[in-house]
């Protein structure tokens, strides 16, 4: 909104300033700036709303330590991350622009999705929520959607690097080292030196016109990706502060992957993939990254608020569109390697559980309880311990995943 507004002044008054506004970086600062203020200020009265509403979190008692004192603090504060996103968004960002479309729509789907889910249990007293196969349906369904938007759109395209003996001198002296914009279902593979994978070319073997069914491999695997990361932060949101704290490591960091994605210039110079006008999905990630930041300020031990599913399917669901529509899913599992680890400790659980059940009788198990953090907390850690470590560990796989940008 306010792009166009002082687009317009500068073009018809020449308002000393206003050009500021068409800077991607400025708008971005301003973004996470005012996403923080909004979620730290406004997060008290919607919590405090909340709490008049008795929308309070209802525990199961696991035999953790401190779990009892946590019940009946209140839950759906994943209201205070959409809102504290959403508001500078559509104040600071280009709302015609396909990326921060699609991450509003991912918003918006998945928040509802999350919403649904924490009102089941609250208000139905259901303690299982929406059921799972529901859960499911609309993240398959948000992932078609954003894999159709992505391949479908005519603005959603790449530029790739020309080789040595093709580029040109341009008139304004330039060299010319990007190709045209076209469309394209390749994405970036880590550690590589040729890194880029083309997902048509599963259908190499048809022949001649085998790209045309691109769509159905690169949809399949949005969806994949949509489903497995949404649901990995959905089970990392289990004690105070992990899951806002290890997801604002892992926006922040695309927030980077994004930038230079969209800036042509340190496109060239890390060799990296040029996709037009993904830069602009800064401005929402540095937004996302400011709310997640501010929800911090109530979350941290002893949490005042709990996201709920409101929040960490909204989470999940962002992370992942951002990172597929930059082409740096494959990326995923070091740079949200606490939400795969996560999800791991829960799938290994869960059939050695079953393995181990049919074949002696009796079931074992590898961690004393998942997802893993809950293993540590049985071991005695403090919950507060037990984050920062994450935290800790999240940094280091996203300092690593920044690396992959040479490493290679």
């Amino acid at each position: 909104m306010f792009y166009y507004l002082f687009e317009y002044l500068e073009i018809q008054f020449g308002l000393p300033g206003a050009g500021l506004f068409q800077f991607i970086t400025f708008r971005a600062a301003f973004a996470f700036i005012l996403s923080l203020l909004i979620s730290s200020i406004y997060g008290k009265r919607i919590i405090n709303f909340l709490r008049n509403q008795q929308v309070g979190e209802t525990i199961r008692d696991l035999g953790l330590e401190g779990q009892k004192q946590k019940s009946g603090t209140p839950t759906m504060g994943g209201i205070i991350i959409i809102l504290a996103t959403l508001i500078p968004v559509i104040l600071l960002a280009k709302l015609d622009n396909i990326y921060v479309l699609i991450l509003i729509i991912t918003t918006l789907w998945m928040g509802l999705i999350g919403f649904i889910d924490d009102y089941i249990k609250v208000f139905k007293k259901d303690k299982d929520g929406l059921k799972g196969k529901f859960k499911i349906l609309g993240q398959v369904g948000l992932g078609i959607i954003v894999g159709s938007m992505l391949y479908f759109n005519d603005d959603v395209t790449i530029k790739e690097q020309l080789p040595i003996d093709q580029q040109i001198i341009q008139e304004n002296g330039r060299v010319k080292v990007f190709g045209d914009a076209h469309k394209s279902t390749k994405t970036t593979v880590p550690f590589l030196k040729d890194n880029e994978l083309d997902y048509s070319k599963a259908f190499n073997f048809l022949g001649v016109g085998y790209e045309k069914y691109g769509w159905l491999v690169f949809i399949f695997v949005v969806v994949f990706i949509v489903t497995g990361i949404s649901n990995g932060a959905n089970l990392t949101d289990g004690i105070d502060g992990l899951a806002a704290g290890s997801s604002a490591i892992i926006v922040i960091t695309l927030a980077i992957f994004a930038w230079v994605s969209g800036n042509i210039i340190f496109a060239d110079y890390l060799d990296v993939m040029y996709i037009p006008d993904s830069g602009e999905m800064t401005v929402f990630i540095l937004a996302f990254a400011g709310a997640l930041i501010g929800f911090l300020w109530y979350n941290t031990y002893p949490a005042q608020v709990f996201m709920g599913d409101t929040g960490s399917l909204t989470i999940g669901g962002i992370i992942a569109v951002i990172a597929i529509a930059i082409r740096k899913e494959l990326l995923l599992p070091i740079l949200a390697g606490i939400f795969v680890i996560e999800n791991l400790s829960v799938i290994f659980q869960v059939t050695w559980f079953k393995y181990t059940r049919k074949k002696y009788g009796i079931g074992k198990r590898i961690f004393r309880m998942a997802p893993l953090h809950h293993h540590y907390q049985k071991l005695n850690y403090h919950e507060s311990k037990i984050v920062v470590r994450f935290w800790i560990i999240g940094i280091l796989f996203a300092v690593f995943a920044i690396v992959t940008l040479k490493l290679r």
